[in-house]
């Protein structure tokens, strides 16, 4: 143990002392002598040369390394070079690491490591000595991301590797990071804005998509659930068809009806389906159309792009007004900007993409939205059917048979009532007898006020009601291919107008008295009550 009296006398601390000045004066000494006597013998001009070979000896040995610069992103795309070195390194992590971040969502099989910034990974390959180091880009130097930094790997290594670097163990990486995302392959769900975190690409921010809908779990019509899955299946597996036709290798879904009737569920059940990430893009957030651009670019493939309620979100200028602007079109979002990216030059920015519209009004949209090429498969989700109400009890009683069965599909085919309606009601009670009995009420309060809103208007409203109930009829019918249904519909549509312009007529010509006259060759209607 340490003692006072094991301290040194003062006397030995001073002696000590003065025998290290004498030595460094003596060393100083002989230096000068030697400097004096190399001035001597050595002319100046020939020191100079000398120092000049041994300061470039030292620089060479110092410059011997090479540094690659790994940017986050490739212009507006973002650099997939990046994303596998970012990926590969979590695998280099090791405890001599000071400081390093560790996460983990619900769904991921393990936790996440990632380096911090400023740290160095050391790693060793067929020999060779690598060093990584995160650091980031100023962002005055960023062309397009005014409110974030671009995140910057360095690789270096001997000068002399750089043809095994550059194509062996770049490769190695790259590989090494696909086999890791598809062990570990989570969906995420990207929108504007930044939520902490690394998990950012530029302006989209995202979070782990932990939604659990599935295609088993979606009330909708079975036949066309398999056709849907069909055509998923037959877009993944067509990378070289899609080439080989010359199209973007790309496709486009619109969804529409009610609202209520599960469309957002079936794109949650898609994304889980084709393990895709999810862009959901809101248009009323887009100021023009290079903005535009510059966002859907810097998404990834093998993603699926959400513009929800296209007929709401913003009003798009049309392809006839936008001409009668000013030419500066990249100033403003109009229609013709957002179909140049669907399927003009700019789609073929990325391989493996879904885009997927939804509306509870298809009627409102452009023409020129809806063609194929655009909107590939237009899928119809209608109010509630019976095979619907059966997925749906199955999910939420979990019972597949039951006495009341019969009585809730007739009143079902009777009535419009969305599947998130139906759900409601089953959720009411846990008793399985008190949830039926309580959606059978449900249903026939709804059909009573149905009836009553249909009779409002006395005797004209048989008429309304018999075109009304005709037209529904094509509505309730899920379809893929929609072109022959909506010209049906449109026509039936027509007739409902025209219709209703007969009854207006008849009422006025009883207004003053008049027999009333039939309606497009009917017989005639009666008076209106």
């Amino acid at each position: 143990m340490y003692s006072i009296k094991s301290m040194p006398s003062t006397s030995s601390v001073l002696s000590a002392y003065t025998t290290f000045t004498a030595s460094a004066m003596l060393v100083r000494t002989v230096i000068k002598e030697v400097q004096t006597l190399t001035n001597q013998i050595i002319p100046k001009p020939i020191q100079e040369l000398i120092l000049s070979k041994l300061g470039g000896f030292v620089r060479n040995q110092a410059t011997s390394q090479m540094t690659i610069i790994i940017e986050e992103f490739n212009g507006y795309s973002m650099n997939q070079l990046y994303e596998a070195s970012e990926i590969y390194l979590r695998t280099k992590i090791s405890p001599s690491f000071n400081r390093f971040k560790v996460s983990k969502s619900p769904k991921e099989k393990s936790l996440t490591l990632t380096i911090n910034k400023g740290e160095k990974i050391i790693d060793e390959f067929e020999g060779i000595q690598l060093i990584w180091e995160i650091t980031s880009k100023d962002e005055k130097d960023l062309p397009n991301h005014d409110t974030t930094k671009n995140r910057v790997i360095e690789l270096s290594f001997d000068k002399k590797y750089m043809e095994l670097v550059l194509n062996t163990y770049l490769s190695h990486v790259m590989e090494t990071s696909d086999v890791i995302r598809e062990e570990n392959k989570v969906v995420k769900l990207y929108a504007l804005g930044h939520f902490g975190g690394e998990n950012n690409r530029g302006a989209w921010g995202s979070t782990s998509l932990d939604h659990p809908a599935t295609f088993d779990k979606i009330a909708m019509d079975p036949i066309l659930k398999q056709n849907l899955i069909d055509d998923l299946d037959r877009f993944v597996r067509r990378r070289d068809f899609y080439r080989r036709v010359g199209k973007a290798w790309k496709r486009g879904y619109l969804l529409y009806g009610p609202p209520g009737t599960g469309k957002s569920s079936l794109i949650a059940a898609m994304a889980n389906y084709l393990k895709f990430s999810v862009y959901d893009l809101e248009l009323g957030s887009i100021s023009s159309n290079s903005k535009l651009r510059n966002l859907l670019v810097s998404t990834s493939n093998r993603s699926i792009l959400v513009i929800e309620d296209i007929d709401c979100s913003v009003e798009l200028q049309d392809r006839q007004s936008s001409r009668k602007l000013d030419n500066n079109n990249s100033s403003q979002f109009t229609l013709s900007g957002l179909l140049n990216f669907i399927d003009g030059l700019w789609s073929s920015c990325g391989d493996e993409r879904i885009i997927v519209f939804t509306t509870n009004h298809k009627e409102r949209l452009d023409s020129a939205l809806l063609r194929p090429g655009r909107m590939d498969m237009h899928i119809h989700m209608s109010y509630c059917t019976p095979s619907g109400f059966r997925i749906l009890v199955s999910n939420y009683l979990g019972i597949n048979d039951h006495d009341l069965f019969p009585d809730i599909d007739e009143l079902i085919t009777e009535v419009q009532a969305t599947p998130a309606e139906i759900a409601e009601e089953m959720m009411k009670s846990e008793d399985t007898d008190v949830a039926l009995e309580g959606l059978i009420k449900f249903l026939e309060r709804k059909k009573t006020e149905s009836v009553e809103d249909e009779t409002e208007g006395g005797s004209g409203g048989d008429n309304k009601r018999k075109v009304r109930e005709e037209i529904d009829e094509d509505a309730n019918v899920n379809v893929a291919d929609v072109h022959d249904h909506d010209l049906r519909k449109a026509k039936k549509k027509r007739i409902l107008m025209r219709d209703q312009a007969g009854l207006r007529q008849a009422y006025s010509t009883w207004l003053c008295g008049a027999e009333p006259v039939g309606i497009c060759g009917a017989e005639p209607v009666g008076r209106i009550l």
